[in-house]
């Protein structure tokens, strides 16, 4: 049997937003998407999230979730007892919220030229 050690770290948890979007988002480059800039989250005066992503933009709401997600951090093997190999994993942050865009995105055109 593998034993599994959860605990919290001390102080209090990072509060993240889970961010679900319709369909796929492609990189330019042949690269994954890991460690780069998706676009701008701006919030309405009313609470609507507005993401900003190249020359479109989507709106859409914050939904609580049912159950959260904790984030877990492995802190390494952990010492082999008698009841066979056990791991350590730390809760560094909780998901609570999640931004819901399930509108496809709308092109920002900012100047419409005049029929001649």
């Amino acid at each position: 049997m593998v034993q599994i050690v959860i605990s919290s770290g001390g102080g209090g948890l990072a509060r993240w937003v889970l961010v679900e979007l319709q369909g796929e988002v492609e990189p330019r480059q042949s690269g994954g998407l890991a460690g780069s800039l998706l676009g701008d989250l701006h919030y309405t005066r009313e609470g609507v999230p507005v993401l900003v992503v190249g020359h479109h933009i989507l709106y859409g709401k914050v939904v609580q979730l049912e159950k959260p997600f904790a984030v877990l951090v492995k802190q390494g093997a952990g010492e082999p007892g008698p009841a066979g190999p056990h791991a350590r994993y730390t809760v560094t942050a909780l998901i609570k919220t999640k931004l819901l865009f399930k509108t496809r995105p709308k092109p920002i055109i900012t100047n419409v030229p005049k029929k001649v």
